[in-house]
């Protein structure tokens, strides 16, 4: 199946945290938080403003974000959890340092 965001929604995959912390702790399912961090799989047109013209999305496909605690709506599509949110609950976009290196 291959599913298309409508207007300036966002189709996120969870990326799953680290089960250790950095002291070697294992942290147990039970007491883990949903990951803040995901990776855009699918991005809408955008919005139309006042006068009607198109206002692109500013994240894209392949795209590592962080986004809030509460965002999204979650589905299930071919079996796997997903998130739908408008791109406003995008926090940012995590760039690496080679996509740094490049840009400058």
């Amino acid at each position: 199946m291959h599913f298309r965001p409508l207007h300036d929604r966002v189709l996120v995959r969870r990326i799953d945290a680290e089960e250790k912390t950095s002291g070697g702790i294992i942290i147990p399912d039970s007491a883990k938080e949903k990951p803040q961090e995901g990776e855009v799989l699918a991005v809408g047109p955008g919005t139309r403003d006042e006068s009607g013209r198109l206002t692109e999305s500013t994240v894209k496909t392949g795209d590592r974000v962080l986004f809030g605690k509460w965002s999204g709506t979650e589905v299930k599509i071919d079996g796997e959890d997903l998130l739908i949110m408008k791109e406003s609950d995008i926090l940012g976009v995590i760039e690496t340092q080679a996509e740094l290196k490049q840009a400058a």
